[in-house]
Order: C-alpha cells, then sequence, then structure tokens
C-alpha cells in the first residue's frame, strides 16, 4: 500500500512530531511519502534520516493556486493508493489535489480544531465553509481527541465520518534516566538542587506561558523556570522575566528536536522533560496535550488547565496529575506545595501506555485498509 502524507510544513510543532512518530512504527507494508507545502524545517531532516522521501512543494501562502496543479500531478504520478492530509491549509488543498488526481481513498487528521479557532487562529464563516467544502472530498477525518471530534460535529461534519485516533508517543524515549538528566541540567547551568518548573510548547499567547514567569516570584529562590520550544511570544516571555527581576532563574530553551538524533550538542525533548521536577500547563484551550502525557511517561507530577488526553481516562488513574483552573497564584500555590513535598520517586501510570505509538499506528494502518477497500479509483 503507498501512502502519500500531505503536511503544511515541517517544523517542530505537536503534528509534524507525530507524523514522524507514526511513519517510523506504520507496519513494513505500508510505504509513505511525505509532502510539505512550506517550511519543510527540523522534522523533514529527522523523517530523511528515518528513510522517508520528503518532497517541499514550495507553496508561498495560502492563495497561491499554482500549488494545486503542481501537487494533483505528484499525486498522480507517485500511484498513491491512499492519500492522507494534516493541518489546515494541507487538508484542503491536498483533498481537492487527490481527487483531481483520481485518488478517492483520501482521509485527514484534524489536530487542533476547535468550537471557535482553528490551529490557534479563529474560525470565520469563510474557514468554515472552506473547512466543510474540503472535507466533503475526503472519507474520514481523524479526530486525536473526543473534544476534536465534538467540534468536528458543531462545525457540520457528519459523525458517520469522523474517527477518534488519539495522539501517540513511543514510551521507550520517555523512560527516566538519571545520566541524561545530569547532563541536560549542566547544558543549561541548572544547579543540581535546583527545583525545576517546566512547560513545552509553542509560545503563543494561548498557552499562558507568562502564568509561570509571574508565579516565580512567588516561589522559592532555588526554583528555575525551563520554558521549552519558541513562537511569537518568545521575546515577550524574557522581557516578562526581566520586569520582574527573576531573567536570572528563566532558561528559554528555543525549539529543541524531538528525538535526539539531530541534537547539535543540546538535549532534545526526552532530556529536558528529565531534567524537570513538575511539568506546568497553563494553557486554557488544547485539543490534546501531549506534553502532559509524556511527562506522565517520564515520571514526572503535572500541572495542567486543559488537557484532553487526560479527560478521557479512568478517574484515579493519574495521581501524579492535578488540574489548576486559576492563574500565577493558583499555580504558584500547587508549586510550592510539590516544592515542600520534595522529590519523589519517577513512578509512572501503567495507563499513559495505552497511548503508546506502537497501538496508534495499528489503527491507522487498519483504518488505511477499511478506506481503500471502500474507495475505487480511476
Amino acid at each position: 500500500m503507498r501512502v502519500l502524507h500531505i503536511i503544511t510544513g515541517l517544523n517542530a510543532g505537536g503534528a509534524e512530531q507525530q507524523l514522524r512518530q507514526l511513519l517510523r512504527h506504520l507496519p513494513a507494508e505500508v510505504e509513505c511519502d511525505v509532502v510539505a507545502l512550506t517550511s519543510p524545517g527540523a522534522v523533514a531532516d529527522g523523517l530523511r534520516a528515518d528513510g522517508a522521501r520528503v518532497r517541499h512543494l514550495g507553496m508561498d501562502g495560502n492563495r497561491d493556486f499554482s500549488a494545486l496543479p503542481r501537487l494533483t500531478r505528484l499525486i498522480r504520478a507517485g500511484g498513491y493508493d491512499v492519500v492522507h492530509t494534516h493541518l489546515y491549509r494541507a487538508c484542503l488543498y491536498g483533498r481537492i489535489a487527490a481527487r483531481l488526481a483520481g485518488v478517492r481513498a483520501v482521509l485527514a487528521s484534524e489536530h487542533s480544531l476547535l468550537d471557535d479557532s482553528v490551529e490557534g487562529r479563529r474560525a470565520t464563516l469563510g474557514v468554515r465553509a472552506l473547512y466543510l467544502l474540503g472535507e466533503r472530498l475526503g472519507r474520514v477525518t481523524v479526530a486525536v481527541s473526543p473534544t476534536v471530534a465534538g467540534a468536528l460535529q458543531r462545525w457540520g461534519v457528519p459523525a458517520s465520518r469522523i474517527r477518534v485516533i488519539p495522539v501517540g508517543f513511543d514510551p521507550d524515549l520517555f523512560r527516566f534516566d538519571e545520566v541524561r538528566r545530569k547532563q541536560a541540567r549542566m547544558y543549561y547551568g541548572l544547579p543540581d538542587d535546583a527545583f525545576v518548573v517546566g512547560a513545552v510548547g509553542r509560545q503563543i499567547p494561548g498557552k499562558r506561558f507568562d502564568v509561570l514567569v509571574r508565579a516565580l516570584p512567588h516561589l522559592p529562590a532555588e526554583t528555575r523556570l525551563l520554558l521549552v520550544g519558541d513562537g511569537p511570544e518568545h521575546a515577550a516571555l524574557g522581557r516578562n522575566a526581566r520586569d520582574l527581576g527573576v531573567a536570572d532563574r528563566v532558561v528559554l530553551t528555543g525549539e529543541r528536536p524531538y528525538l535526539p538524533d539531530f541534537r547539535d550538542g543540546a538535549p532534545c525533548i526526552p532530556d529536558l522533560l528529565f531534567a524537570m521536577d513538575v511539568l506546568a500547563g497553563p494553557s486554557m484551550a488544547e485539543t490534546y496535550h501531549m506534553a502532559v502525557v509524556e511527562a506522565l511517561a517520564s515520571g514526572l507530577p503535572v500541572l495542567y488547565t486543559t488537557a484532553p488526553a487526560l479527560s478521557v481516562l479512568p478517574p484515579g488513574s493519574m495521581p501524579r496529575a492535578l488540574r489548576v483552573t486559576g492563574g500565577a497564584e493558583e499555580y504558584a500555590r500547587e508549586l510550592l506545595r510539590l516544592h515542600a513535598a520534595g522529590p519523589g520517586e519517577r513512578t509512572v501510570p501503567e495507563v499513559v501506555w495505552h497511548n503508546s505509538i506502537q497501538n496508534i499506528a495499528r489503527q491507522t494502518s487498519r483504518l488505511y485498509t477499511e478506506v481503500l477497500a471502500g474507495s475505487t479509483r480511476k
């Protein structure tokens, strides 16, 4: 089975990293290629290192309609059985191009759609209309959580065309390693006895990482804040830390790779989770919030505001995850409690293995077979 994955870009975002993880674990009989409409980025390098063929379409903005015939020709020439699209722009252009190329087995993964937004942008009537137009050209839309599935239905996508397959991760990548913890702390100048509060994600207003910066002055002097990621709020977070007099206690790592193969001497995401003593996720709008699951898999306690990934799990199955509904004061209070309790054993709740990428890859492979069986290719 030949599958073409079409994605808007391949920078180090959650959907992009998830695509790479999926391709690493799909069965050998599923042969995959990848097309990035824009910005190949670091994940493209990783995919190529894994042996995947990655192409860059060179699309110049949302209204570069010349990309459509190029993409159509690419799909037709590749003889693909299935086309799988990811993220808004790729879902729209990819579905249209697949149909023009004669491929009927088309599905899309929806990573970041909520009732009033998609990929962090406001969902206008025009955006919704285009989305639904494209959606009808595919056969199935995969929602990464029941939260996304519900939003899709409220947008107008029939429930019969929606499947929920959650985001997955490789448990072996997040198995705690004391040596790598020390190396990561040394790299960023974090003292061995520091209480390290961490956060991982794209630095945009909706993630509310400023809540953690504002909580820091209320925490003991040995507390450090490790902010992993990049984005438009990166500089503002640094300015806020300086204004509050805690700049020397904040580490902004910038974008870091998910896997340890392109490390340029710096720690990757699992290393940075090992370096933390608690992960905090103050975002109020998440479609999944994979970072909290990965943190739990590395044995960390977690404070979060919104995490659909946890809401579907049995009550009491995540004793080290606590929901915090307020702002800086509430986060400071809970962080003080964890600091006073001291470091505990890094135990991993058994239920997190439900989201192993191996399990997700099996579900996805079965869906390819199902979609292909129900389609005809001209």
